[in-house]
């Protein structure tokens, strides 16, 4: 056992499963049951996901994490800012969003498109580049 975390468990290969300063360590893997990639599209970072409010048809299927996620969900947020209130990488939880969109308990929020898209409107244009210059 590590004498600086007494009782520390350790994994099959002698690696230590208790860090000093985060408690119980987690492998992603395992939080996302092996997988590395959501089964529908790919999550922007910025991509914003919302509860549906749909009722979980088995909340006990649910994961700690995806219960997390859905909670905090109850009111808009990006991807990345998600991961970095869980303390997941980001790749987890898109695995663990992609599921719960999946299942009709998240959505994504979609802005309507407006009719001049700023990217082609040269009165944007000229004040970003009249911003850089003050710069």
């Amino acid at each position: 056992m590590d004498p600086s975390v007494p009782g520390a468990p350790r994994g099959p290969g002698g690696e230590r499963w208790l860090d000093e300063a985060a408690g119980p360590v987690v492998r992603p893997y395992a939080v996302t049951r092996g997988r590395t990639r959501p089964r529908g599209e790919p999550l922007d970072i910025v991509a914003i996901l919302v509860a549906t409010g749909r009722p979980a048809p088995e909340p006990g299927r649910l994961t700690r994490e995806q219960r997390r996620l859905l909670a905090l969900c109850r009111r808009p947020h990006a991807v990345a800012d998600i991961a970095s209130e869980l303390r997941l990488p980001l790749g987890v939880i898109r695995v663990l969003a992609g599921d719960l969109i999946d299942s009709g308990l998240v959505g994504i929020q979609r802005w309507s498109t407006p009719s001049v898209q700023p990217h082609n409107d040269p009165n944007l244009l000229r004040r970003v580049l009249d911003e850089l210059r003050a710069l």
